[in-house]
């Protein structure tokens, strides 16, 4: 069996994994995809080791635009995704997706690490450390252009980071009170433009870099995203379904859990 079928399989694997957790959370996935596909491109010496992080990110945007569509599908039946103020925080968070895409790729290597790693440990820290009466704290949403504004950040630093989305969207939405499930439906919505605009970024920054020929499109590799969409696409609706039935504290633990699993990763390699 050739390297390349087993690098497919290996993220096909990963991409189940993925795909539950994306549908559960409305995370997209790329906590969990860049730190792992990143070791499974440097043990398959797929690329320069330079250029493995800034790839494992592209793929993962690119991942997500497909698992954060089956996942947002699944939560509009639902009843999870709010149409009332999706759409502004959609339009926040392309316009920083866009941005960020083309700025990530001309940073170091070793800074797009430290974004990523600095991003995580304190998404985790906020998750962990947020009073148990945060959520009795009723805080009205701010007006819909500043929604976008503080959307455009989130969806810059996680277009930057290779996430969804949700790791960033799904605190910030319930500091203002917004309903856990309901942000978790909104976090899967708006994964969908993050991963659109932040792989047009990766994908036209990274053209001149690699070929199609190589299996790239700019800075995502095909074989890796083929991988990943193959079994993502399937287990998303199992993830939100299990959302509809699981009691808020329970999301909210499992959240936490897989950001502090995921700090830690990135601190110890």
């Amino acid at each position: 069996m050739s390297d390349l079928i087993v690098l497919i399989i290996y993220c096909a694997i990963l991409g189940s994994g993925v795909g539950f957790l994306a549908g559960l959370l409305g995370i997209g996935g790329g906590l969990v995809i860049v730190p792992i596909l990143s070791m499974i491109l440097l043990h398959f010496n797929a690329l320069p080791p330079e250029q493995v992080v800034v790839v494992a990110i592209a793929t993962s945007l690119a991942s997500i635009l497909f698992t954060s569509t089956s996942s947002a599908i699944a939560h509009h039946k639902n009843g999870n995704v709010p149409w009332d103020i999706a759409p502004w925080v959609m339009a926040g968070v392309a316009f920083g997706a866009l941005i960020s895409g083309f700025m990530a790729a001309l940073l170091p290597e070793h800074v797009v690490r430290l974004v990523f790693a600095v991003s995580v440990v304190l998404i985790a820290l906020k998750m962990i450390f947020s009073g148990k009466n945060d959520s009795a704290i009723a805080r009205p949403l701010p007006n819909k252009g500043l929604l976008s504004v503080y959307t455009t950040i989130t969806g810059g630093l996680s277009a930057m980071i290779g996430i969804g989305g949700g790791a960033v969207l799904v605190p910030l939405l319930t500091f203002f009170s917004v309903d856990m499930k309901k942000a978790i439906g909104c976090a899967s919505a708006s994964g969908i433009v993050i991963a659109l605009f932040g792989s047009m970024g990766y994908i036209s920054s990274g053209s001149q870099l690699f070929s199609l020929k190589e299996g790239f499109a700019g800075f995502v590799y095909l074989p890796a995203l083929l991988g990943i969409v193959c079994t993502s696409w399937f287990t998303a609706p199992l993830g939100a379904k299990a959302t509809h039935y699981l009691p808020v504290s329970t999301i909210k633990k499992i959240f936490a859990g897989l950001l502090i699993i995921m700090a830690i990763n990135m601190f110890t390699r």
